[in-house]
């Protein structure tokens, strides 16, 4: 590999971080990227100074003791941070090469889905939790009804959550939609049922009553502090709502907030939804899961969610 010019190789990744940002990835993908290519860095041997130490012998040794004690698709992603950061080098004329189509990469498997296991699971799970527990030191079950009901009726993923804003739900009454703005920046548009629109509207209320009005570009999901919620006061709340509704045994292992959008999905699947229109509500970047890609319109996809059988007892809680 022939080097144009070089510096250190902190500030390439500065630079290729810098580029990427234009694309508006999430926080989350931005600090991915960081974490895998520093992880993979310092297992470098011997340790290079500039790009230019990365050679194809040094990248694959890297590799081996990387994959070591990783799952596949985390070896699958750091190799993917890698070959961006060496086509951004090579578009910057750092270097004449990429060296990482000589570092192998794992095969990628079919990932299963892991729904809530039971059929009643998740009408159980919501009735539940839209009860106060006065176990609880600051009960507020509307708060925790929209976080499940977000991703057992609209598929979002934990970050998708985080990113929401109290404008993220819009659009007249029949058309209310829930602006996502999914993974790798990209944005999609989720048509809402009346059921979770209601959800919305209740925990907007609760939330005025406990900390006053708030702006439409605050954040949606606050904690009982009114303070935005982070990424581990989410999963913990899902938790807490998995054991108050004693289901622990019917959630997936390892799974968690996940088992919520793919319940989702499943059930949309179930209810006669197509592949086009999964991808569509759920936001994958191909169909390389499913069978074939066919154009859907907006009113199959708002169809597809009225028919999804977990909208109905949000409408029932309304």
């Amino acid at each position: 590999m022939v080097l144009m010019h070089d510096t250190g190789i902190g500030t390439h990744v500065d630079e290729f971080l810098a580029a990427r940002a234009t694309r508006k990835p999430s926080v989350h993908t931005l600090s991915a990227y960081r974490r895998d290519l520093g992880l993979v860095l310092q297992l470098a041997e011997p340790a290079p100074l500039t790009v230019s130490d990365l050679s194809p012998r040094v990248l694959r040794s890297a590799f081996a003791r990387f994959a070591a004690d990783r799952a596949p698709a985390s070896v699958s992603r750091a190799w993917s941070s890698w070959n961006a950061f060496f086509t951004f080098l090579v578009t910057e004329g750092v270097v004449a090469g990429n060296p990482m189509s000589a570092v192998d990469k794992p095969r990628q498997v079919a990932l299963s889905p892991k729904p809530l296991r039971g059929e009643d699971t998740p009408e159980m799970l919501l009735r539940t939790v839209s009860t106060a527990d006065e176990r609880q030191r600051d009960p507020w079950p509307e708060r925790d009804v929209l976080v499940l009901a977000l991703a057992l009726c609209a598929g979002l993923r934990l970050s998708e959550m985080l990113a929401l804003r109290v404008g993220s739900v819009s659009g007249r009454d029949g058309e209310r939609r829930v602006e996502v703005s999914g993974k790798g920046g990209r944005p999609r548009s989720v048509p809402i049922d009346s059921g979770l629109d209601a959800a919305v509207g209740r925990y907007l209320d609760s939330r005025r009553v406990r900390f006053g009005r708030t702006a439409a570009t605050a954040a949606l999901l606050v904690d009982r502090r009114g303070e935005v919620l982070q990424r581990g006061g989410l999963q913990y709340l899902v938790q807490s709502c998995y054991r108050r509704a004693g289901i622990g045994d019917r959630v997936p292992r390892g799974a968690q907030l996940h088992a919520l959008r793919h319940t989702f999905a499943t059930r949309l699947a179930e209810d006669g939804a197509n592949a086009s229109e999964i991808m569509r509500l759920m936001g994958h970047a191909s169909l390389a899961t499913s069978q074939s890609y066919i154009e859907v319109t907006a009113d199959q996809q708002r169809a597809a969610v009225r028919a999804n059988r977990t909208n109905r007892v949000l409408r029932e809680l309304a």
